[in-house]
């Protein structure tokens, strides 16, 4: 079970889960959330999992806690001690770390199975004797399979009340004890788990056994990893506790809500997981393919809208036979192969706004394309670096096909533009794959997030937030924030504006 908020890693095995449980047999998905250590549960965690297997879409048949059924572990822990299968152990945990690691039986290996009862009522009670010790599984000294090596089952935490039974407990089960006796006990039929779990199948099904429960179905699979990305919880947390990042959601990171809020979609997101299968071989993939995936999904359904760049942007005047001698607006459709996204209103008139960049690449006397208009001669560049202003005469009976420039503008008058932030992001970290010995912060991109400010058209106002449209020749975004989205007094000197994520497509060279 997940300690914080779920990442890429953890969505494989939700998903699959989900897909078997729900699709392939029609059973029961159950989700349980592991609260056997008080001195790290955090209900926020445990409402993030929740939040974000609804952000893929995956909503569980019954919600339960380790935490109820406290009352049944201690009861199977009497029956292990009882059966001398299990022991009550003083040993420092330097030392006991020590004897595991080279095979050497604990001192307290055999005492009888009174004292051991004794102890464990003591450490019920919390006591001072109580709080020295921890039982262990009496499993194997020595066994290749360091999993194996007598581990511990419950220990003692009196100090920090648990957010869900208080007090009365003063001693809770570990993971890997709770794990096999609840899964029986709750009717589980198939546990799905991450290679990273298989040492431990033993240990499992030793617990199974050696109570005597109903047999649990086992299938491992191989984690998602990805290039350029670390999934450990820990070093995760830090980048938000040291504001690296702006939390758990921030698009940059590799969480369930930092992918979705960077614009990947349900149906991408659980079509590319599935495809992966519960395969046991471990790889490392590049993210191209996951966002490859996702542009299917959204390419035949996103509106088409326009920006130009706020910086240097070029003022440009439209001259010939068919310039607009006043400032009019046409409907358009916004999507050029699908009627159904609707229509938006495109502002035609005599006076344009052009990008800097393309500006920089006209030719006087060139041909070039105006989209969504015709073809314009480019004339009277204005000499300077930034270049301040053009003219462009219509030549509407012009080739489209012919142009090698199709041109994005936004028309000067005639309609409201919107201000809009145009957010990328990079990868956190440089190196492809961080190894075991590698300090975080020497491998740390030092630029991460990159913003441009931008004009879009007047249509972009009724944009919301999740909506995701194709500002044209500039890619997807997902809207972080309508203009309708910003609370009073939050909007700051810029006023209210969109915010937009850019979101890749899986292609690997430029945008």
């Amino acid at each position: 079970m997940v300690r914080g908020y779920l990442h890429i890693g953890h969505a494989k095995a939700a998903l699959l889960s989900d897909y078997f449980a729900h699709q392939a047999y029609k059973g029961t998905m159950r989700l349980r959330l592991d609260d056997t250590n008080p001195s790290k549960e955090k209900q926020e965690y445990q409402d993030a999992i929740i939040e974000d297997l609804a952000l893929m879409g995956i909503k569980p048949d019954t919600l339960t806690y380790t935490s109820d059924y406290f009352q049944h572990l201690y009861e199977m822990a009497i029956r292990l001690i009882t059966q001398g299968d299990a022991y009550a152990d003083d040993t420092d945990q330097e030392t006991m770390r020590d004897e595991r690691f080279k095979g050497i039986a604990s001192k307290r290996r055999d005492r009888t199975v009174e004292e051991n009862l004794r102890i464990f009522e003591e450490m019920k009670k919390g006591s001072d004797e109580g709080r020295t010790h921890c039982i262990r599984a009496k499993i194997s000294v020595d066994n290749p399979n360091k999993a194996m090596r007598d581990p511990v089952i419950y220990r003692c935490n009196v100090d920090t009340p648990h957010h869900r039974t208080g007090t009365q407990w003063k001693m809770y089960p570990t993971y890997d004890f709770a794990c096999p006796v609840v899964d029986s006990h709750e009717g589980v039929t198939h546990a799905l788990r991450a290679t990273e779990y298989t040492d431990r199948n033993p240990q499992f099904q030793w617990f199974l056994d050696t109570l005597k429960l109903r047999q649990v179905h086992m299938w491992d699979f191989a984690r998602m990893n990805f290039i350029r990305t670390f999934l450990s919880k820990r070093k995760l947390a830090k980048l938000v506790d040291t504001g690296k990042v702006w939390g758990w959601d921030d698009p940059r990171m590799p969480t369930i809500r930092g992918v979705r809020r960077r614009g990947m979609t349900i149906p991408a997101l659980r079509d590319f997981i599935l495809k992966q299968g519960p395969s046991r071989n471990v790889v490392t993939m590049d993210w191209t393919n996951f966002w490859a995936s996702n542009k299917k999904e959204i390419d035949p359904v996103a509106p088409r809208h326009t920006a130009v760049l706020q910086k240097d942007v070029v003022k440009v005047t439209v001259t010939g036979a068919d310039a607009p001698a006043d400032p009019y607006t046409v409907e358009k459709p916004k999507h050029p192969k699908n009627k159904d996204v609707g229509t938006k209103k495109v502002a035609f008139a005599s006076e344009l706004l052009l990008d800097q960049v393309d500006a920089k690449s006209f030719k006087d006397g060139e041909e070039i394309t105006l989209m969504a208009w015709g073809n314009a001669f480019v004339r009277n560049v204005a000499i300077g670096d930034p270049i301040p202003s053009l003219t462009c005469e219509l030549n509407l009976k012009g080739d489209v096909k012919s142009t090698e420039k199709k041109i994005t503008w936004l028309a000067a008058q005639g309609q409201k533009l919107i201000a809009a932030e145009l957010w990328d992001f990079d990868y956190l970290i440089t190196k492809d794959v961080l190894g075991e010995d590698d300090v975080l912060e020497d491998w740390l991109n030092p630029v991460t997030a990159t913003m441009e400010d931008a004009w879009c058209d007047e249509a972009s106002s009724q944009l919301k937030r999740d909506d995701i449209i194709q500002l044209e020749r500039r890619g997807y975004y997902r809207v972080d924030k309508g203009l309708d989205d910003w609370k009073e007094g939050e909007e700051g000197p810029k006023g209210k504006r969109l915010v937009l994520f850019y979101i890749p497509t899986g292609k690997t060279g430029p945008k």
